[in-house]
């Protein structure tokens, strides 16, 4: 006799039908709720504010639906306000951050991320 189990995915709100997994972030730590489609939405409305203007720290990107990407350069910079600009501001600052610390005795490589003792001392001295 053949047996079939079915798993039924319920809304964590009401307990209806749930139509997706939402997985989203706080004070890190993930989170993830089975929401119906207008639950789903309802959290999404309330977080817009909010994501459109945070910047992004990692994950997965989403599924294009069609929209745009809000203006974000695919360095993470913003093209609306020339944001993109900013890594070239952070090469010229840790190479700075690298010539300094040369200059006091400590040892750092050419390339690389700079140890946070160094960048904090630098930071102190300026």
């Amino acid at each position: 006799m053949a047996q079939r189990t079915v798993v039924t995915l319920l809304d964590d709100l009401d307990q209806s039908p749930a139509d997706e997994t939402v997985e989203f972030g706080l004070d890190g730590v993930t989170y993830e709720i089975d929401l119906s489609a207008q639950h789903a939405a309802t959290l999404r409305d309330a977080l817009r504010d909010y994501v459109e203007h945070a910047r992004r720290t990692g994950g997965r990107r989403r599924a294009s639906t069609g929209s745009s990407s809000g203006g974000r350069s695919a360095t993470g910079g913003d093209r609306r306000n020339g944001a993109g600009a900013r890594a070239s501001v952070d090469r010229e600052q840790n190479q700075a951050i690298r010539e300094w610390a040369r200059k006091q005795g400590m040892t750092v490589s050419d390339r690389g991320r700079i140890a946070r003792e160094v960048a904090d001392a630098y930071h102190r001295s300026h």
